[in-house]
């Protein structure tokens, strides 16, 4: 499935809707600043499957703080049966820059 830009993300969340969000960032990282989303570590990924199984069919958006970590929870989650992952572009780093911008 084709990635997420930071917009599309910024629509998605203005206005409020609804899907699975998850950060994979480090708790600590998340402490510092966070979008809101389910924060399950990349490295704990592989053991929280249960957690996030019910969005298996579901588009599911991950992000992290440029983008790279997150690219490889989407590729881990596809080889796992998950077709509808969407990578944020630039992660929280990109996004928080378009938030500067307005």
């Amino acid at each position: 499935m084709e990635d997420i830009t930071v917009e599309e993300l910024k629509e998605k969340l203005d206005k409020k809707e609804q899907f699975p969000f998850i950060d994979v960032r480090e708790e600590w990282e998340y402490e510092e600043d966070n979008l809101g989303a389910l924060n399950i570590p990349l490295g704990q990924l592989p053991h929280s499957l249960e957690e996030i199984e019910k969005y298996k069919d579901q588009e599911i958006v991950v992000h992290c703080r440029s983008g790279a970590r997150s690219g490889n929870a989407k590729k881990f989650l596809e080889e796992k049966g998950y077709s509808k992952v969407r990578n944020v572009l630039g992660g929280i780093l990109a996004f928080r820059e378009l938030e500067e911008e307005e």
